[in-house]
C-alpha cells in the first residue's frame, strides 16, 4: 500500500462503526467510509465533538450536522501546497489527503526529469495534482467538466502562490478534449487522471468506465511526446483491482513505450490504532530513463 504519512494538517483520528474521524487543520469532521465495516474499539469525547458530521441518508444521500464554529471553508497545507476546505453536500471536502502519496511521487519525478515538464491532468477535480505539477516546475493543463471544480483548483493554486503559474485551465469533457488535442498535435510528457465510476459531460456527454477506461487510455497514447515521463491512473471505483490497472497500463503504455509499471492500494495512517485505511488504487507507468 502506498501511504500518504507525511501530513502535518490532515489526520485520521480514529475508525470504526461505518465513520472516520479526521482533523482537517483546526477542525475535526466526521464522515461515512464504506470500507470501515469494525466497531469502534474506544469511542472517546473527541467522537461526540466533532465541528462537522455527515449523517448518511437511509434514503441515499445525507446531510451535514455542522457546529456554529465550523466556517464555510477554511485552509490546510501540505508542504508548500495550500487547499480550500469546504464540507460538500455530498460528504467530500473538496481535497483526497492520500492523493499525497501521488502528489510527492510526481513532484520527485518532474524535478528530476532535467528538461521542461508538460502535464495534463484529466478528470481534475479541485487541482491537487495540478497544484503539485506546478509548484515542481511543469506546465500544466487542468481540465474537468464541472466549472464550480475549475474555479476551485484556481483558487488552490492562488493559495499556493502559483497564481502565475504556466497552468490552462479547461472546462470540457475529457474523452472529447483529448481527441482534439490529438487532432491538433500537441503532446504531453505526463498525463495524470482520475477518472470516476459514471459521469456526465457538460453537454450531456455519458462516461462509463468499466466501457471507456481502456479505449480512453489507447488514444491517450496518441497525445504523450516520444520521451514521455509517466501516467498515472487513480481510481476509487468498487470492484476495480490494481491488478486490472496493471493490464491496462501493460496493454496500453508499457506495449508503446516500455518502462515500469507499479499498482495497488493507496491509504492514510489511522493514529487511535496504528493501522492504515484503504482509500483507493493507483496504477503508475513510469519511463525507465
Amino acid at each position: 500500500m502506498y501511504i500518504a504519512d507525511q501530513w502535518r494538517d490532515y489526520e485520521i483520528i480514529d475508525t470504526g462503526d461505518g465513520d472516520k474521524l479526521e482533523r482537517w487543520g483546526s477542525y475535526v469532521l466526521r464522515r461515512p467510509d464504506p470500507q470501515i465495516i469494525w466497531p469502534i474499539m474506544n469511542e472517546t469525547a473527541q467522537w461526540k465533538k466533532a465541528d462537522g458530521h455527515y449523517h448518511r441518508s437511509s434514503s441515499g444521500g445525507g446531510k451535514w450536522d455542522m457546529k456554529p464554529s465550523l466556517p464555510e471553508r477554511w485552509t490546510i497545507s501540505y508542504g508548500e501546497l495550500s487547499f480550500h476546505i469546504k464540507p460538500t453536500n455530498f460528504k467530500h471536502t473538496g481535497l483526497f489527503p492520500e492523493q499525497a502519496a501521488n502528489w510527492d511521487w510526481m513532484m520527485d519525478k518532474i524535478r528530476n526529469a532535467n528538461r521542461p515538464i508538460r502535464v495534463l491532468n484529466l478528470f481534475a477535480y479541485s487541482g491537487g495534482a495540478t497544484v503539485a505539477a506546478a509548484a515542481a516546475g511543469a506546465d500544466v493543463c487542468h481540465v474537468d467538466a464541472a466549472k464550480g471544480m475549475v474555479q476551485w483548483a484556481k483558487e488552490n493554486a492562488a493559495l499556493s502562490g502559483l497564481e502565475n503559474a504556466p497552468i490552462r485551465y479547461i472546462t470540457d469533457d475529457v474523452f472529447k478534449f483529448v481527441q482534439r488535442e490529438q487532432r491538433r498535435g500537441r503532446q504531453y510528457d505526463a498525463i495524470i487522471m482520475d477518472p470516476p465510476s459514471y459521469g456526465r459531460g457538460p453537454n450531456g456527454e455519458t462516461w462509463k468506465l468499466e466501457e471507456n477506461l481502456f479505449p480512453f487510455l489507447q488514444t491517450c497514447t496518441t497525445i504523450l511526446s516520444p520521451n514521455p515521463l509517466f501516467l498515472l491512473i487513480n481510481s476509487y471505483t468498487t470492484g476495480l483491482s490494481p491488478t486490472v490497472l496493471h493490464h491496462l497500463l501493460h496493454n496500453t503504455m508499457k506495449a508503446k513505450y516500455g518502462g515500469e509499471i507499479n499498482c495497488g492500494e493507496i491509504g492514510l495512517p489511522i493514529t487511535a490504532s496504528g493501522l492504515h485505511l484503504p482509500c483507493g488504487i493507483l496504477g503508475r507507468w513510469e519511463s525507465r530513463s
